[in-house]
């Protein structure tokens, strides 16, 4: 079942709870789904993101866009805006950091530049790379190839650290997101904005298999990464008032090791022909546009294709006001020190 947070009209709620009877506050938050429907045919949807949005190597490539940002026109911007009928501008680009999106990345031009006063529809799939997030999974298989080569008497091969990122990363990544909704909020103040978590790509620990090859110890760091960034991201939509889709849930029982894996892992011999190792495969881009598609259907848009749904509907999750968000200390916005292997 698709997880998510309703952080659309959060302040309004949490404040309203506060100024009347428990059951009226429970009223308004039922009210919050009920909206009334609308289309999204032909309106403009613009999508940015890193690799996990952009589907690098999943077939067949979409041409016309940079070809160093590995779009699939199978990715899940593409399956979405299919289903609503939408004109997509994708602006996902894999490597991308917060800093790609808010400023030119090379001969990019910042992916906030597509959001226009037209644009009805934006999603996010982005901080990832500011904290290494991806980049730490290829570091850390490598790693466990070279040692186990090694035992075997092979030659040691060069690996990138798997790195942990400093509470500067953490505050500052949070600062760029927050600068990101307010930019979108400001550049196009009718659209819906929907920030979409990175999936999981390791199982529990004590899971590990021959996909995911990588230790207990650099798993956890990473781990901790993807806990850190959903709860930054998960405090980020609240405060924009922006829809959620907890695709980090939702996908934690469809990793590399599980039987109908999301994600590709980093198998031995892999030919890359499902996409990019460590990245989502078609089911995991189709299950992306499926669970963002039945929260945008919960808030009353009308789809054009409603036979691409799931044949069985999950059930509505209940709506969650979320905590006060609490204060970040302002941090210096230069990039921090030391170079990130990006995805």
């Amino acid at each position: 079942m698709p997880s998510i947070r309703f952080s659309t009209l959060a302040a309004t709620a949490i404040a309203l709870c506060c100024a009347m009877p428990v059951a009226q506050a429970q009223t308004v938050k039922a009210d919050i789904g009920a909206q009334v429907e609308e289309t999204l045919a032909g309106q403009r949807y613009v999508a940015i993101g890193s690799s996990f949005a952009a589907g690098p190597m999943l077939p067949p490539a979409k041409p016309g866009g940079p070809a160093r940002c590995g779009q699939s026109q199978n990715n899940y911007p593409s399956l979405l805006a299919e289903r609503f009928g939408m004109v997509l501008t994708d602006r996902s680009c894999s490597g991308a950091t917060t800093d790609n999106v808010l400023g030119p990345w090379g001969d990019i031009p910042p992916q906030i530049n597509a959001v226009t006063a037209q644009t009805r529809l934006v999603t996010l799939t982005i901080g990832g790379n500011d904290l290494n997030y991806v980049g730490n999974l290829f570091n850390a298989s490598c790693a466990y190839r070279a040692k186990q080569s090694l035992a075997a008497g092979g030659k040691p091969r060069p690996c990138g650290a798997v790195k942990v990122p400093t509470e500067y990363d953490y505050a500052r990544d949070e600062m760029q997101l927050m600068e990101i909704a307010r930019r979108v909020r400001t550049q196009a103040p009718r659209a819906r904005i929907v920030f979409v978590q990175y999936l999981t790509p390791l199982p529990a620990p004590g899971k590990l298999c021959m996909d995911t090859p990588v230790s207990e110890e650099h798993a956890a760091i990473i781990r901790q990464i993807g806990v850190r960034l959903a709860d930054i991201t998960t405090r980020v939509a609240s405060a924009n008032g922006a829809l959620l889709v907890e695709m980090n849930q939702s996908s934690a029982v469809h990793t590399p090791c599980d039987t109908v894996p999301w994600l590709i892992g980093s198998p031995d011999g892999y030919d890359g022909r499902l996409g990019l190792q460590w990245h989502l495969n078609f089911a995991g881009m189709e299950a992306t546009a499926n669970d963002i598609a039945w929260w945008l259907m919960r808030t009353g848009v009308k789809p054009v294709k409603p036979n691409l749904l799931p044949q069985i509907a999950p059930a509505p999750a209940p709506l969650v006001t979320p905590p006060p968000v609490p204060p970040v200390k302002p941090v210096p916005t230069s990039t921090a020190s030391g170079t990130r292997n990006r995805r």
